[in-house]
């Protein structure tokens, strides 16, 4: 927990104040560092668009970024898993080292055309920076748990605007009956630090010049039985999808450590196949962010098979050992499946996208609550009902695999039976 000591309203006080100033602290520090980061990121997807033979040189970028983690970064290799590792068994501390190399990385990646995203990058940031602060406050091994929730929560919160979303999400990706309790004791916390550092990053970045795309799922029907209904098929096809995901992910992953042992060989050969697909069939709409596709998903009808095409290059990415993130990728498969489906369920396109951007990410993140606070946040409070039930759905038939791996299994999803 948090630790308050047992003493006068002054020492309360001062607890209090340091654990403002702490959040505070870890706020500026990841919201600094994620409006850089989406600053290099539009640089970095522009560069690629003017000079679209960069594509070519992906192989070679992902050599070398092989080659950097292999000599710097075998410590900080995990990611994200090692931030979930770390909140769940308190070690030592993150090496800060993760934060440049996991930037530099990210932005090679989106210069050179691997289809990876950015939540991954912006959590690590987060993780890494905050944990930096553990040894200037003394801090215990159940407060640096917080520590590293709070950078968790300010790095995603900072990267796609949605603070009570990134709040919820630091507590809800951690699982495990041990942490049931002492996770929600970091709400406060995780929400003021999720706040203040997307306060950060938004001005920051109109310094910059650079903003959060802004999304619209036009008008809603009203929420009745048919409705409802689409939901839930929806909702179950988004959760297959999200299962398809994680499962292929992690699958490609661990079969190319087992047949190619030197590590900077495995984006290579991975970067050369998606290079050659995407020169050859000009499918540069499925690499990248594709912000630009995204937003169309909302407005009009996309060629069905878009999802698939981004799923499989995200996949041969990730899984070859590209760095970046597997959330904006899984926001334009979710975007443009909704959008896919909307025909055949008879439902408005902006509200199936919006759904869809939402669900496969519930699915493939067990983080239904998140995702659904993450809907309200982006397309309005009105959307709440149709994410809550086609997260809910989603995340059922997502089984027990998750894009992060160091996710504590969960007992069965199922609902309860009579005894």
């Amino acid at each position: 927990m948090l630790n308050p000591p047992l003493r006068p309203r002054r020492s309360l006080s001062a607890f209090a104040l340091q654990w403002l100033l702490l959040c505070g602290a870890v706020a500026v520090l990841a919201g600094t560092a994620s409006a850089l980061f989406l600053f290099s990121l539009d640089w970095a997807t522009r560069t690629r668009e003017t000079h679209r033979w960069l594509i070519l040189g992906l192989p070679l970028a992902g050599f070398a970024m092989g080659w950097l983690y292999l000599k710097w970064g075998r410590s900080v290799d995990a990611g994200n898993n090692l931030l979930i590792d770390e909140i769940h068994d308190p070690r030592q501390v993150v090496p800060l080292r993760m934060a440049p190399l996991i930037l530099g990385s990210t932005v090679v990646s989106h210069l050179f055309g691997a289809s990876v995203g950015r939540e991954g990058t912006a959590v690590q940031m987060g993780g890494a920076l905050a944990d930096q602060l553990c040894h200037h406050y003394k801090l215990s091994a159940s407060q640096r748990r917080v520590v590293l929730m709070t950078g968790i929560s300010a790095g995603f919160a900072s990267v796609f605007g949605t603070p009570l979303a990134g709040a919820l999400f630091a507590l809800e990706v951690l699982a495990g009956p041990a942490l049931r309790r002492f996770r929600w004791a970091a709400l406060l916390p995780c929400t003021v630090a999720a706040i203040a550092a997307d306060q950060v990053a938004h001005q920051l970045g109109l310094w910059l010049g650079v903003q959060h795309t802004l999304y619209s799922a036009g008008s809603l029907p009203a929420l009745n039985t048919w409705s409802l209904t689409a939901m839930v098929l929806a909702g179950g096809l988004m959760g297959l999808t999200g299962r398809v995901f994680a499962i292929s992910t992690h699958g490609l992953s661990a079969w190319m450590k087992q047949r190619i042992a030197y590590a900077p060989l495995r984006p290579l050969i991975g970067g050369a196949l998606i290079a050659v697909i995407v020169w050859s069939a000009q499918a540069d709409r499925y690499i990248g962010l594709g912000i630009p596709v995204i937003v169309q998903a909302f407005s009009q009808p996309l060629a069905p098979w878009d999802f698939g095409a981004k799923l499989a290059l995200t996949v041969a990415s990730l899984g070859s050992g590209f760095k970046g993130g597997e959330v904006t990728p899984l926001f334009y498969i979710g975007a443009t499946l909704g959008n896919a489906l909307a025909p055949w369920l008879q439902m408005p396109v902006g509200l199936m996208a919006a759904v869809g951007f939402v669900a496969v990410f519930a699915a493939a993140a067990n983080t239904p609550l998140a995702c659904t606070v993450m809907a309200m946040e982006l397309f309005g409070v009105p959307i709440g009902g149709f994410a809550a039930m086609a997260c809910a759905v989603s995340y059922l038939f997502s089984g027990r695999v998750s894009i992060y791996k160091a996710q504590r299994q969960r007992p069965a999803k199922a609902l309860p039976k009579n005894t």
